[in-house]
């Protein structure tokens, strides 16, 4: 065990866990940040996507001891209302389905529209390419991103 000094969504936090302890786990059951989602544990999904300063990252398989003082934003830090562009977006095309990979697909949509803010199609899918959605809402997944890179 060792102490971590992590800075989650703008806040400082201290946790003591073993350092190969991967950031899914510290944030789900220490720091109860449960919208990053366990999906297969082997950065296979993306459903546990969260953002290392800005650049976005399977917590599955990302160790508490590598983080060191970047900044990880996590579906509940992209933004304090649930206004982020992204996110009107997915409500306004009825994104979800069962929404289990939700937070995964706008946290690496999010860093995608941080680098390329008007992505072509093709774009999209090759940065999305790995997030699996089981329920099939890709068409609606591209179409959210596309509405919230217009916005």
């Amino acid at each position: 065990m060792a102490i971590f000094k992590l800075k989650v969504n703008r806040k400082e936090y201290q946790v003591d866990v073993d350092p190969s302890t991967p950031m899914l786990w510290v944030l789900r059951d220490h720091l109860n940040l449960v919208g990053t989602k366990f999906g297969c544990g082997m950065a296979q999904c993306g459903a546990c996507t969260i953002h290392l300063d800005g650049v976005a990252v399977r917590s599955c398989i990302t160790f508490v001891d590598s983080v060191g003082d970047k900044e990880i934003t996590t579906i509940e830090g992209l933004s304090e209302n649930g206004d982020h562009p992204l996110q009107q977006a997915w409500i306004e095309h009825d994104v979800p389905q069962c929404g289990y990979c939700q937070s995964g697909q706008i946290m690496n949509a999010a860093a995608l529209l941080k680098v390329n803010p008007h992505p072509t199609d093709e774009e999209i899918e090759s940065a999305m390419n790995g997030n699996i959605c089981r329920c099939g809402t890709y068409t609606r997944i591209k179409a959210a991103i596309k509405t919230a890179a217009n916005s």
